[in-house]
């Protein structure tokens, strides 16, 4: 028995050592990893081509741990040893440290074949809904939500932006159980509605607060990044003002998801009298597509044309986020947008458990549906990279820079026939992205085909 002990303490302390050391820094070498001979698209620095990249690796912070004395076996319960205190491991993030046609594999502790891939930075989605939880409803602390790392990393996603699920009154424990719980880069449009998305109080004027939905956002400025309103129903332009103020007073843009009303809220005064530069509409595809007056007016019209304010608004600067979801892209207005050459400036998912089993699927299912409408692939990489970097005033994020975090995916294209069905139709198309690889902060977090193992078995002790 003492020997098993002696046994578990060795390992329990060799395990904490192995976890506080930094990945890839044991040889010495400048580099982590090079990931070789990939089609690098990087929007911001206009870079469309064949390169090399190497980069540092990070570490995921630990937090302190003290001593847990030695407990001797009771009520069938085994005994365990004393295990001694943990220090506490600050976090640090992998760089990029350069970007080349071709960099010595030898710099680096291993080497990421790249080869007939394309390498982009890491994705971001700014319209998710990440507060899971059990207590509460609907996308607030509720199972329709999802828990963050489980459906990013394998999609190409690194950063996501959370569009609305809490509001004031929630944000610090969502922030406890997922911002700060996450791998994954969790950021937050707050909700004017106080409550936040409980699927009650969403048409509760009284629980829009600017001055108070202002004062959390400066409160967390690293983590608040809007103001959202979402699902308001009714003729009356109070909610979106109260948004306004409160993005005012915090220097952040808003967000605006449309509820209804008879007749609709006309988007010609939301977009070229209310929003400012930079705020942000998203479902921009969807509203009710059709002549009715009622409910939430689209942005083409019944010939197929994008109405003319909609340029308008374009050129002022507001900002059209796809927001896809269940059924918040329609045939007949992302079809003949993107013909006509109205590309979104963000792609976004609004992902949770009712949107991620129907026709959006994934961040890269909805890339690859817009290249099939006709949106060239550099410009789908930027407005899911870049572009939402931008709208959310991340300038530093959504880029592969000298000196930025490395935040990487690695995507294959896959040749076939695909169709993507969605809400009024379906069209067919020849490719598919599949994610092989993302890197958060320099590490490795998704491996779909371990291209950054080589093959066989490891080497012995490893």
């Amino acid at each position: 028995m003492r020997t098993k002990l002696l046994l578990f303490t060795v390992l329990v302390i060799f395990g904490i050592r192995a976890n506080a050391q930094p990945a890839g820094t044991s040889s010495g070498k400048p580099y982590a990893y090079i990931i070789k001979g990939g089609h690098v698209i990087d929007p911001k620095n206009n870079i469309n081509s064949v390169m090399d990249i190497a980069f540092t690796a990070g570490r995921r912070g630990m937090a302190a741990r003290p001593a847990m004395p030695e407990r001797p076996a009771a009520n069938g319960r085994p005994a365990r040893p004393a295990i001694p205190a943990r220090p506490a491991v600050p976090a640090s993030e992998g760089k990029i440290a350069l970007i080349a046609k071709s960099i010595n594999p030898d710099l680096a502790d291993k080497i990421i074949d790249a080869k007939g891939l394309y390498v982009t930075p890491g994705l971001i989605d700014i319209h998710v809904h990440f507060f899971w939880g059990h207590d509460g409803s609907y996308l607030k602390n509720a199972p329709t939500a999802l828990p963050a790392d489980g459906f990013t990393f394998r999609t190409g996603v690194t950063t996501v932006v959370d569009a609305g699920c809490t509001g004031w009154r929630d944000f610090e424990l969502y922030k406890k159980r997922t911002i700060d719980a996450s791998q994954t880069r969790v950021l937050a449009m707050l909700n004017i509605v106080g409550t936040g998305m409980d699927g009650a109080g969403e048409n509760n004027i009284d629980e829009m607060d600017p001055q108070k939905t202002a004062e959390m956002a400066k409160k967390y400025p690293n983590d608040i990044v809007g103001v959202k309103l979402a699902h308001f129903s009714g003729r009356t332009w109070v909610p979106t003002d109260r948004a306004l103020e409160a993005g005012r007073l915090a220097n952040i843009p808003i967000m605006v998801d449309f509820g209804s009303a008879d007749p609709f809220l006309p988007l010609d005064s939301l977009f070229n009298v209310k929003f400012r530069k930079g705020d942000i509409y998203t479902h921009a595809f969807g509203g009710n597509g059709t002549n009715d007056p009622n409910g939430r007016e689209s942005i083409v019209d019944m010939n197929g044309k994008v109405k003319p304010f909609v340029y308008k608004a374009r050129e002022k600067g507001v900002i059209f986020d796809v927001g896809f979801g269940g059924a918040s892209y329609l045939y007949n207005q992302g079809v003949p947008a993107v013909k006509a050459g109205f590309y979104p400036n963000t792609i976004s998912t609004d992902l949770h458990t009712g949107s991620m089993n129907g026709p959006m699927k994934s961040m890269e299912n909805i890339m690859g549906l817009f290249m099939a409408t006709g949106m060239p692939l550099k410009e789908v990489i930027a407005a899911s990279t870049w572009h939402p970097a931008q709208a959310i005033k991340r300038e530093e994020l959504g880029n592969l820079s000298q000196g930025s975090v490395a935040d990487i995916a690695i995507f294959r294209i896959n040749e076939g026939d695909f169709g993507w069905p969605v809400r009024g139709g379906k069209f067919t198309g020849k490719e598919r992205f599949q994610t092989e690889m993302t890197i958060r902060a320099g590490n490795v977090v998704y491996d779909l085909d371990g291209i950054s193992q080589p093959a066989g078995p490891s080497p012995a002790g490893r």
